[in-house]
C-alpha cells in the first residue's frame, strides 16, 4: 500500500474526462432546529439566512417534495434529470411555528417537522394545539423524533435486554402520541443527535420506517434507507458561498450499506471505499471534523481514509467529495461515534 499524493497528470486528465457525467438526479435533504435570531446559535438558523436559502432554492428551480416520496423516487433510481429538496426540522422548537411556517407558506414549500413528543408544550416548543393546525395544512408533515430525545445507540455496559426495551418505549411510544394527538402515522424517523448504531437500524427496518441522520449528502440508489443523510442547514453550515454545490450534490456512488457502523472501535477510526469507475483517485478530496484536509491511502481501486490524529468528542465526521461533472460533487459523510465520550 502506499500513501496517494498524485498521479500523472495525463492519466490524471484521461480518467477526469473519462468520468460519466451526472445524468439522474437525487433528493437533497435540508435540516433545520431553529429558525430564528435569538436562539442558540450552534442550532439556528437566522430568519435572514432562511429566506436567503428559500430563494437559492427557488431560483435554481428546484423542486420542494414531500419527504416520504422524495426519498422512495430517490432510491428507487427513479427520479428525473434534476435534484429534488425536502425541507426538514427537529425538535418542533416554536419558532418553526412563529417564523419558519409563514416563510413557507408564502413559498409554498413543503416541510416536515421530526416531534420529540415528551418536550410538546414545554418551554420553547410547540403546543399540541400548534402542531395539529400544522397537521392539517397540506404542506406540513409530522413525524417521529423519539418520545425523550434521548441517545439511542447501546451504551458502554448497557445489556442488550435493557438497551432494546428502552429503545423500543422511545420509538414506539412517540409513534403512538403522534397517532393519538395528530392522527399522524408517517413511517420516517429522525435519529436523536443524529446517532445511531447498526443495533437501532435494525429496529428502525424492522418497523418499515425511513431513519435519517444529521451526517451530510445526497439521498440516491446507493443509499441505505436506514442512514439516510441530511445537510445541515444552521448558520455555520448553511451559508450561501456552499448551499449551492451542497443542493446540487449527488450520492456518493460507493453502496452505503458497504460503509462502516458509526460506532468507532478506535480513535481516529479507518473509512476504506472501494472505487467504482466513476470515481478517480486524483479528484477525490477528504476533510475530517476539526482538523480539515486528510490525506488517503490507496491500493488498487482501494480507497483507505483515516486522520492523522484522535478526534476529541462524541459524534465526527469523515466527508469526502469528487466532481460528478455538470459542476456537480458526489459527496459523501461517514458519521462516527465514540462511545466513551460523554452524553451531551
Amino acid at each position: 500500500m502506499m500513501i496517494f499524493r498524485k498521479l500523472a497528470r495525463a492519466s490524471a486528465l484521461f480518467l477526469f474526462l473519462a468520468l460519466p457525467q451526472a445524468t439522474n438526479a437525487d433528493l437533497v435533504v435540508l435540516q433545520y432546529h431553529h429558525v430564528d435570531d435569538s436562539t442558540p446559535p450552534a442550532t439556528s438558523t437566522s430568519v435572514s439566512l432562511f429566506e436567503a436559502q428559500l430563494q437559492m432554492i427557488s431560483d435554481l428551480g428546484l423542486e420542494v417534495v414531500n419527504l416520504n416520496s422524495g426519498t422512495t423516487q430517490a432510491l428507487s433510481d427513479t427520479a428525473t434529470d434534476i435534484n429534488q429538496i425536502a425541507i426538514t426540522f427537529d425538535d418542533a422548537y416554536e419558532s418553526v411555528y412563529t417564523l419558519a411556517a409563514p416563510i413557507l407558506e408564502q413559498y409554498q414549500m413543503p416541510y416536515t417537522i421530526f416531534v420529540s413528543t415528551n418536550a410538546v408544550g414545554t418551554q420553547g416548543y410547540m403546543s399540541w394545539k400548534q402542531l395539529e393546525e400544522l397537521a392539517n395544512n397540506r404542506l406540513v408533515t409530522i413525524a417521529n423524533h423519539s418520545a425523550d430525545h434521548a441517545h439511542l445507540a447501546r451504551k458502554r455496559g448497557e445489556s442488550e435486554e435493557h438497551w432494546s426495551n428502552r429503545v423500543d418505549h422511545s420509538l414506539d411510544a412517540a409513534q403512538k402520541v403522534l397517532k393519538a394527538q395528530l392522527g399522524s402515522s408517517e413511517t420516517l424517523f429522525a435519529y436523536p443527535y443524529g446517532e445511531y448504531d447498526t443495533g437501532v437500524e435494525k429496529k428502525v427496518r424492522q418497523r418499515g420506517w425511513y431513519g435519517f441522520g444529521q451526517h451530510s449528502g445526497a439521498i440516491g440508489n446507493d443509499s441505505l434507507g436506514t442512514r439516510l443523510p441530511r445537510f445541515p442547514m444552521a448558520n455555520a453550515y448553511g451559508q450561501l458561498g456552499s448551499l449551492k454545490d451542497k443542493l446540487l450534490s449527488k450520492s456518493f456512488p460507493v453502496a452505503a450499506s458497504e460503509l462502516p457502523d458509526s460506532v468507532i472501535t478506535r480513535n481516529p477510526p479507518h473509512l476504506t471505499l472501494e472505487l467504482s469507475d466513476k470515481l478517480s483517485p486524483d479528484h477525490l478530496t477528504c476533510f475530517a471534523s476539526g482538523i480539515g484536509r486528510i490525506d488517503f491511502t490507496l491500493n488498487g481501486s482501494t480507497v483507505t481514509v483515516q486522520a492523522p490524529r484522535a478526534i476529541p468528542g462524541r459524534r465526527f465526521r469523515y466527508n469526502c467529495t469528487h466532481p460528478a461533472g455538470d459542476g456537480r460533487f458526489y459527496w459523501l459523510s461517514q458519521p462516527w461515534l465514540n462511545l466513551d465520550a460523554p452524553e451531551d
